[in-house]
């Protein structure tokens, strides 16, 4: 996996649209994108990700659903259907309305990849 490195994107309007007619007084996901933009970027995780190879998915976004996943005590399964169903995630997330979200998988190999790093070990599947 290579990380393709790019600014947290805007919020597609349609996006908005639909969330701030289902949540109008918004809530708390929504409130924190609204507030604070996105927590994280790409920058941070650049150190477990190569320069080359099949682009990863974004890994603000893998740690933004981490903090979410946890937030609601959801299992990896759970928490990408969240991302594929939830009109509230996608808006956190900045995703478009038809996105359909990742396989629930890459949610535990995010975490392989900083734990990894965390504790200094060259995992040769993860890192360059």
């Amino acid at each position: 996996m290579s990380l393709q490195r790019s600014s947290v994107p805007a919020i597609p309007p349609e996006t908005i649209l639909v969330a701030k007619a289902a949540f109008p007084s918004g809530n708390v996901y929504m409130q924190m994108r609204d507030e604070l933009g996105s927590i994280y970027d790409d920058e941070l995780f650049a150190s477990v990700y190569a320069g080359v190879g099949q682009p990863a998915i974004a890994p603000w976004r893998l740690a933004l659903v981490s903090v979410m996943q946890f937030a609601e005590n959801l299992s990896d399964r759970q928490a990408a259907e969240a991302v594929r169903a939830r009109i509230d995630w996608k808006y956190a997330l900045s995703l478009p309305l038809n996105e359909s979200g990742f396989h629930y998988s890459v949610l535990s190999e995010f975490r392989d990849r900083r734990l990894a790093r965390k504790s200094g070990k060259q995992v040769a599947r993860y890192l360059p």
